[in-house]
């Protein structure tokens, strides 16, 4: 699989346009900063004069314990000292919550340096929650992967190999028996906390090119109900060329085998192809299977677990002969 990386951020006006922000300080450029973490920062430490271990590339929010300590607690000094390091060129910006009245002296730092400050009627919590899952998917790191994307029995299945294996022709194969195809030749995959998603290019959406005939149009030949634009990644099927020395998967009850994606772990199954195997019918085998090992059932385990006993049935009437 060729991986690509994508560097990711999201501007301040794509935030304020998401979240229906207002804005307090700044001007229509101030928008165009970058957020490139996703993570927000609750400034109490900077406020009080320790800016040590500080990300400052955070979004900073400003909820009631904030607004409390600057007017309780710092001189009219202190504050355009430490508003001065909060409204730096790092900091994307800052949103105020509950519509709290913005510190005089803030709103003042943040215009001579058109800092960009927004109001926000949610609580604290809920800005929070909110914001770092919209910018954990919005920064998620991404990779193209050169497969197909199906899912099959509900599960999405990653299928891998070498160009003229016959992952394409897979694919229709399972769309014929009413899976779903995501994507064919390109997978974008995006990492969303510990979990890998797979989604298909705009331009490729429901096509599917076979060799021979050319670039078929899934939706029209099959239905819309036969093509979707993303899903979850749940097992990688690498699809290799058969050989009599290859050392395949003969009873099932080995160690997983795995792929990494963006640093996560994918169940991967190695499927020899030959003439005159049906591929659409293993791998949804394939998928079955592996639906029943994490059920908690194995046919291999279960296999050996047979053979045990048929062994000491034998034995034992073998001893009962002597």
């Amino acid at each position: 699989m060729t991986v690509r990386k994508f560097p990711k951020k999201v501007t301040v006006r794509e935030i304020v346009s998401y979240f229906h922000l207002t804005q307090i300080t700044g001007n229509d450029d101030s928008l165009n900063r970058w957020v490139v973490v996703p993570d927000v920062n609750r400034p109490g430490f900077e406020l009080a004069g320790f800016y040590k271990m500080t990300e400052p590339r955070r979004v900073v929010i400003i909820g009631n314990k904030e607004i409390g300590f600057i007017n309780e607690m710092m001189s009219e000094q202190e504050q355009r000292e430490r508003f001065l390091k909060i409204t730096d060129a790092f900091t994307p910006m800052i949103i105020v919550t509950r519509n709290l009245a913005i510190p005089p002296i803030l709103k003042e730092v943040a215009q001579s340096e058109n800092f960009p400050i927004f109001s926000s009627p949610l609580e604290s919590y809920q800005l929070i929650v909110d914001l770092i899952t919209y910018l954990d998917e919005k920064l998620a790191p991404e990779d193209v992967i050169s497969g197909v994307l199906m899912s099959v029995y509900g599960k999405g299945v990653l299928i891998t190999g070498e160009s003229g294996m016959g992952k394409s022709e897979v694919a229709l194969e399972l769309i014929r028996d009413h899976q779903v195809l995501i994507a064919d030749d390109r997978v974008d995959v995006q990492r969303v906390h510990n979990t890998i998603f797979g989604y298909v290019p705009e331009l490729l959406k429901g096509f599917l090119e076979i060799r021979g005939i050319g670039i078929i149009d899934v939706q029209k030949m099959f239905g819309a109900s036969c093509v979707d634009d993303r899903y979850k990644v749940d097992c990688v099927i690498e699809l290799v060329k058969y050989s009599s020395d290859g050392n395949y998967e003969r009873i099932g009850d080995t160690e997983t085998k795995t792929t990494s994606i963006l640093g996560v772990e994918i169940p991967t199954i190695v499927l020899p192809v030959s003439e005159g195997r049906s591929m659409g019918v293993i791998v949804e085998s394939a998928v079955t299977n592996l639906r029943l090992i994490e059920g908690g059932y194995s046919s291999g385990s279960e296999f050996k677990k047979r053979f045990r006993e048929v062994q000491s049935k034998q034995i034992a009437e073998d001893k009962e002969k002597e």
